[in-house]
């Protein structure tokens, strides 16, 4: 596979990885403040509005950060493009550790909830599940500008 080749599965696979979260941003402001505790409960718990999210999500997000990070081996005597690589698999890893820490025991409540009345940590569950969301979209955001950068970046001459 070529250096150009790996650039663009790269920059493929860290899209897609960054699309559903920066549509998870996009949609937190009315989610937040206009939606109802059950409208929020309905549409994110009970009736599957995520469940691609997750199915595609998580190999995703491993895959942007192997090969963003196999890029950035294979720029590893291009700097600063390495530099702006290495950083953006540093970022999409980070961006996961705070899926898995903050967002995932999230979910693991959310998984025992059932219909009838709003459970009493409705809010702190609710907050924890979007503000996880949200701060992982900015680290991707982040993420997805080192890469672009590196491959935008010229190449430098090889001694």
């Amino acid at each position: 596979m070529t250096l150009l080749a790996w650039r663009f599965a790269a920059l493929l696979i860290a899209a897609l990885s960054l699309g559903p979260s920066f549509a998870h941003l996009l949609e937190a402001p009315p989610r937040l403040k206009v939606w109802s505790p059950e409208l929020w409960r309905e549409a994110t718990v009970f009736n599957g509005q995520f469940k691609l999210f997750g199915v595609l999500g998580g190999p995703l997000d491993a895959g942007a950060i192997v090969v963003v990070g196999a890029l950035a081996f294979l720029m590893r005597h291009d700097r600063p493009g390495f530099w702006l690589a290495l950083a953006a698999a540093v970022l999409f890893a980070a961006s996961l550790a705070v899926w898995l820490s903050v967002v995932a025991p999230a979910n693991s409540v959310l998984a025992t909830w059932k219909p009838g009345p709003i459970p009493p940590d409705f809010a702190i569950v609710r907050n924890r599940w979007e503000t996880g969301h949200i701060v992982i979209a900015t680290i991707k955001i982040a993420a997805f500008s080192a890469l672009a950068l590196a491959v935008a970046w010229p190449s430098s001459p090889r001694t």
